[in-house]
Parts: C-alpha cells; structure tokens; sequence
C-alpha cells in the first residue's frame, strides 16, 4: 500500500475556505442565472478554471493541484452545496476521465490531455448506450482496426456534458465475442470535432438546470492508434470501473453536501414560518424531520470521510465506495422530501427552493450506477471477501 499525500495540508486549507465562501457568495446567488438560461456563465465558468477547479486531481507537472482522493472529495462535498451544474461541469474531468488517464495512460496521452483537462476543456465518459448501461456484454460501439488506428461506430446515451465537451473516453467493443473479465472492451480518447462524430440535443430533464445530457453518435470515425488509452486493448472496461470509485465518492459527497444545503434552507423556513402563533421550529413533529435529517448526513459524511482516508492508504475500496453513494444518494432523497413537508403547501410551489431540491436529488440515485446495481456490487464482493476467507 502507498499514501497519497496530496496538497500540503495547509494550502489545502486556505484553499478549501477560500471555496467556501466562493461558493456562498458566488455561486449560490447565480443559481437563478443559471436556471433561467439553463447554463452556466461563461464568465463563471472561466472563474471556476481559473480557481483551479478542473486540474483539482491532475498531478502538479500537468498544471494541476495534485490532491489526493480525500482531498478532491472534500472539495466536491463543498462545492455541491450549490446547486448541481456545478459540480456536474467540473466532475466528470476529475473523477473518471483524468483518474483513467493517470492510472491507465501512456506517458504522451498524459503529457498531452492532463495539462487541457486541468485548463478548463470540458470531458465526456461514454459508456452507457440506448442498450447497456452496467452490462458490458451488452455494449454495442465497436472500434474496428483500420491501419494504424481504429474505426468507432456507435452510439451513447445520457452522457453529461455531451452537448459541448471537446474531448470523450468512449468505451467500444474490440472484440466481437464476449471475452472474460470484459476484455472485449477498450477505452479510446476521442475529441469530439473528429469527422463522424455527432450530438444528439440535450435532453430535457427533471432537474438539475444548467447541467446537460445528451447523445453522441459515431459514425466511421476514424482515430489513431494512440487513442488507446493506455496502448494495449481489452483495458477499458476494468479501467471504468476503477474510474467508478472516484465517480461513485463524488456522487455521495455531492448528494450530502446538497442535503445539508437542503437542511439549511428547511430549518431557516421553520423558524421564519409561523403556525398557531408560533414558529413551526417549535412543534416537536418538526424537529422530528430536521434531526432525523442532521443523523442521516452527519452519518453520510461519516462513510465519506471512512472511504476516502482508505483510499489515500491505497485500499480498494469497491465495497465503501458503493455502500457510500447507495446510503447518501438514498439519503439525500428523504431530506429532500422532508425539505418539502417542513414548507408544506409553499414545498410544492418553483417559488420556493425546496421543489428544485426535490427534483435535483432524484438522479443521485440513478448516476454512477443505480441503488440497485450498488446492492449487487457490495452483495458480490461481500461474498467474494468471504469465500476468500476476508469475512
């Protein structure tokens, strides 16, 4: 095992203090902004690369900030008190993208993606499709050798920051048979203006304004052979799933830092709203739900800060990661929902942020792998860990 060091502790400090008052003063008041042209700023998001936002996990000699995992995942937990679009834009960079160009790269993919990625050009992480999302068997995009490249045609789905990205690990198919341990897939660099590639429109959502989805089309789309990630094939679908842990941790961190947002703006209601007389803070059925609320993201944060140090220490953490984001992305749901009850009539008007709160949270429990697919993961390794004798 290695310990990651990160930042020095102390920078990191500054750093993380500075962000959140960035995040107070900055950010939330630009939500209404954001939510009525449905995008973030450019003026914004200049000041986000500006802040270093994008680099926060590319090592220094990259342009980046060089923290470790508990690091970047305390920066997301601050930077999700605000709402989602933020940490939408910046996250798919951090956790999946630069972690599988770090981990998995070659010496000349890193010197040449790491350095824009810390920059501000915005990534993409294609792996769900119109027919397979967790099943790799049922992926469908196929990367043909062609010369000294690879000839990609397919399409994904639901894949954040679609409309607009400049660059997209796109899982595809290398081989035609189902191979063990998923070694038909290979991951692929792709930038985006390459001939034969298009973008479906960005799908209306639920929630979540500002952040955008949509579909990528690859048609005969030729890339060289160093858009392999790493240069050797069959990689790509176990160097997603290491990339997940990292997606799987900021999910968790974002939905606790967006409850306590939530528990913040039920408990200022509660004390302002007056019922018989009385601030509605004073019913005991009230405090029932603020500190029922307080427990679940306290806990939350607890598993965070559990996983994340492990992962510093360089333990796996499959199981914690999963368990993480099933019980925070879950959680975050009912403070939302509480959130609404504590408003009442007033929970269920635009008006008022609790119903933005309420439709934002529903996609925790969806992204980076459904409460259902996070059951199966734990479930399996659980039994994996005990046939080997681990407990």
């Amino acid at each position: 095992m290695t310990t990651n060091p990160g930042m020095d502790p102390e920078i990191f400090a500054q750093f993380h203090a500075q962000l959140e008052r960035y995040v107070r003063e900055r950010l939330v008041p630009a939500e209404a902004e954001v939510i009525a042209s449905d995008a973030i700023p450019e003026a914004l998001r200049q000041e986000m690369a500006d802040m270093g936002l994008f680099g926060l996990t590319m090592p220094e000699e990259y342009g980046g900030a060089g923290m470790n995992v508990s690091q970047y995942i305390e920066t997301i937990h601050t930077l999700s008190y605000a709402m989602p679009a933020y940490r939408s834009l910046i996250s798919i960079n951090l956790g999946m993208v630069c972690s599988a160009i770090r981990n998995a790269g070659t010496a000349e993919q890193k010197a040449y993606w790491l350095p824009r990625l810390a920059a501000g050009e915005v990534a993409s992480f294609g792996l769900t499709e119109p027919g397979s999302g967790s099943d790799s068997a049922g992926l469908q995009t196929s990367a043909v050798r062609s010369g000294n490249g690879y000839v990609l045609n397919g399409t994904k789905r639901y894949i954040t920051n679609a409309p607009f990205a400049k660059v997209g690990l796109i899982m595809a198919r290398t081989s035609k048979e189902n191979l063990p341990k998923n070694a038909h897939v290979s991951a692929f660099l792709v930038p985006l203006d390459s001939p034969g590639v298009s973008r479906g429109k960005s799908d209306k959502k639920m929630g979540q304004s500002g952040s955008h989805i949509g579909d990528l089309m690859f048609d005969d789309v030729f890339v060289p052979g160093d858009a392999l990630l790493g240069g050797e094939e069959g990689k790509g679908f176990a160097t997603a799933m290491q990339s997940l842990d990292n997606g799987r941790l900021s999910v968790g961190a974002a939905s606790a830092g967006y409850a306590r947002r939530m528990l913040d703006t039920a408990t200022r209601y509660a004390t302002e709203r007056k019922a018989f007389g009385e601030p509605i803070a004073n019913f005991q059925l009230i405090q029932a739900m603020l500190s029922d609320s307080y427990a679940e993201i306290y806990a939350a944060q607890c598993m965070m800060r559990d996983a994340i140090a492990k992962a510093d220490q360089g333990t796996k953490i499959l199981k914690e990661a999963a368990a993480f984001k099933m019980f925070a992305s879950e959680m975050c749901g009912r403070v939302a929902d509480r959130c609404v009850q504590i408003h009442g009539g007033a929970g269920y008007l635009a008006e008022y942020e609790a119903e933005r709160f309420f439709r934002d949270a529903r996609i925790y429990r969806i992204y980076e792998g459904t409460t259902q697919i996070m059951q199966l993961v734990i479930a399996k390794q659980m039994l994996r860990d005990f046939a080997a004798g681990l407990g």
